[in-house]
């Protein structure tokens, strides 16, 4: 499938900003299973220095330097994908959840799988959740259908509630409430796994909606989306998606990929004057041809 995508991010101060640095991951990247035909970054003021670069996870990631004064900024990334259904597994290859941890531990030539195993920012799993994971992880049982169980768990558990959290909520919180948004699920399973010493990595993109039968497609009306990776040395990395309990397939599209969402945040910076801020996202995910 070939999508057009664009997303509009747009904030509007209440005092003049002078001057302000961003960093974005906006930009598709690639992946066996995804190809960015095209993509750019509309931003107004136009930035009086700007640069792309490929960042430490092989991530695009962009750098903009607004150096004259403005109350409002307006990034829009326009992008069009090519996105195939990832290859199938064949469960035979999977291993042990015992046996793909002490493989991840030893295998020096795997640094990059090794580093998704450790705490990072925003994901530090603790006891509680370890045995909540566990439920899901007897002895034996195959990565990939532990992570497939305990995904049904989180999914049945927990409550969507976008007003419930917000990114500086700490995860124990988000145990505790059992509710959160699609950041939230993914940085809960991936501590989860993490704390039995699996690899599991945090993904930023988009997911494909459908408007009810009859209903128009409003402007805006998609989102930004999140979910994870798990790792197994007999499947490689394979996504799943906590918030609707599948397999991700045709239908997400990949912006980033990193250790937790500060390694993949859409657009942050630093900012001289500006007051306080009004913040709008708007996000469109249309078939293209």
């Amino acid at each position: 499938m070939r999508y057009k995508i664009r997303h509009l991010t747009r904030y509007r101060y209440s005092d003049a900003v002078t001057n302000s640095q961003h960093d974005l991951h906006l930009l598709p990247r690639d992946l066996p299973h995804q190809r960015c035909l095209s993509a750019e970054l509309e931003i107004r003021p136009a930035p009086s220095v700007y640069q792309e670069r490929v960042d430490y996870f092989g991530n695009r990631a962009a750098h903009a330097v607004l150096a004259s004064a403005h109350s409002e900024l307006a990034v829009i990334a326009h992008s069009r994908v090519e996105v195939t259904v990832p290859a199938s597994i064949a469960p035979e290859r999977d291993l042990a959840w015992e046996t793909a941890v002490a493989q991840i531990a030893h295998d020096r030539s795997q640094l990059s799988v090794q580093e998704m195993t450790f705490p990072s920012p925003y994901i530090v799993p603790w006891d509680e959740l370890r045995a909540y994971t566990r439920a899901s992880f007897p002895t034996g049982q195959p990565v990939l259908r532990g992570c497939l169980e305990l995904m049904a768990r989180v999914h049945g558990d927990f409550t969507y509630d976008a007003k419930a959290t917000t990114i500086a909520t700490p995860l124990d919180e988000v145990f505790s409430k059992r509710r959160g948004v699609c950041q939230d699920f993914s940085h809960l399973m991936i501590a989860c796994l993490r704390s039995l010493g699996l690899a599991a990595r945090y993904v930023s993109g988009y997911l494909v909606t459908t408007p009810p039968p009859g209903k128009v497609r409003l402007v805006g009306a998609d989102a930004s989306h999140a979910w994870l990776s798990v790792y197994s040395p007999g499947l490689g990395f394979v996504d799943v998606d906590p918030t609707n309990n599948v397999l991700v397939g045709d239908q997400h599209i990949t912006l980033a990929i990193g250790r937790d969402f500060g390694d993949v945040t859409p657009l942050r910076g630093v900012v001289l004057g500006g007051g306080r801020h009004e913040l709008d996202v708007a996000v469109d995910v249309l078939p293209d041809g």
